[in-house]
């Protein structure tokens, strides 16, 4: 069987970029939608990780295919934020999964307390912003990563897929997408699973196995421009970000640059530091310099 274990909604909430939270959405694709076109794409399961959200659910819960999952936005002990998927859960955990998501270490008891399934995605992309040296020993305690990405370049996804050979993390994949067209790209497949409940005990027990594409400039090109071209279409108060259109192939040449420049970084930052140890965990070096 298997799942896109990373992909949006219109539930994800307000863009996170500065100066457009104000007028445009994360994502606009219907959770209908989202459902319909995966299992067209061939996915056997279905899970929808929205920004601190499981409104989605409330349309697709009856579906036996169908598992509730979300996108924590979480506070590292650094100060810097990281996104962790948490899969298969019920609104009472949700609301505690939330309650907590400023406290790393109290986040991650309640995690285990709860034995939920969890997974840090895109660590190796700066699309949660600034990295601390510290922060990548913190966020391996989640136990699993991960490592393909459909939305970021294959250069941060090879940096993830290092930190989890080296910790001997548990290894996803998912498409991260915001527009229907990328929805389905890239899964995790579990061999022999026949039902969900195998497929997430699967998951668990190591049997995922990452499949699909990585990002690149031109996918994230044109999600970011169906994203603004449904902007316009919602609402007359994004109209004057109408001029800005020709400039999307600029801003997301740039961006590409920045997610090759800050893998290009972390890898050499890292180099030589990811021998495995006899513990099994991250260098104690890694705790100990400060970032540059």
């Amino acid at each position: 069987m298997k799942c896109d274990l990373h992909v949006h909604t219109i539930h994800s909430g307000d863009c996170t970029v500065p100066g457009l939270r104000k007028f445009c959405r994360e994502c606009y694709s219907p959770p209908q939608e989202v459902y319909r076109h995966l299992r067209r794409r061939g996915m056997d399961l279905v899970t929808v990780t929205d920004h601190d959200s499981i409104a989605a659910a409330g349309e697709l819960g009856g579906r036996s295919c169908f598992f509730c999952s979300e996108e924590v936005t979480c506070t590292l002990p650094s100060g810097t934020a990281a996104h962790l998927a948490v899969y298969d859960i019920n609104e009472n955990q949700h609301l505690g999964i939330q309650r907590r998501r400023n406290d790393w270490p109290r986040l991650m008891a309640y995690v285990r307390e709860q034995q939920l399934f969890c997974a840090v995605n895109h660590i190796g992309s700066a699309l949660t912003g600034s990295r601390r040296l510290e922060d990548f020993a913190t966020l391996l305690e989640a136990g699993a990563l991960e490592v393909r990405n459909g939305h970021i370049p294959g250069i941060n996804n090879r940096l993830a897929e290092r930190l989890a050979s080296h910790r001997g993390a548990l290894a996803l994949s998912g498409s991260d997408a915001h527009t229907l067209q990328g929805a389905g790209r890239t899964w995790t497949r579990v061999p022999g699973a026949r039902t969900r409940e195998e497929f997430l005990r699967g998951l668990r027990a190591g049997h995922g196995r990452v499949e699909g594409e990585h990002g690149s400039y031109a996918t994230l090109t044109a999600a970011v421009w169906r994203t603004a071209v449904s902007c316009l279409r919602e609402s007359h108060r994004a109209w004057p970000l109408l001029p800005l259109l020709p400039l999307i192939p600029a801003i997301t040449l740039a961006q590409s640059g920045l997610e090759y420049g800050w893998a290009a970084f972390w890898n050499n930052r890292l180099r030589g530091q990811l021998a495995p140890s006899v513990s099994g965990t991250i260098d104690s070096r890694l705790l100990n310099e400060e970032a540059a």
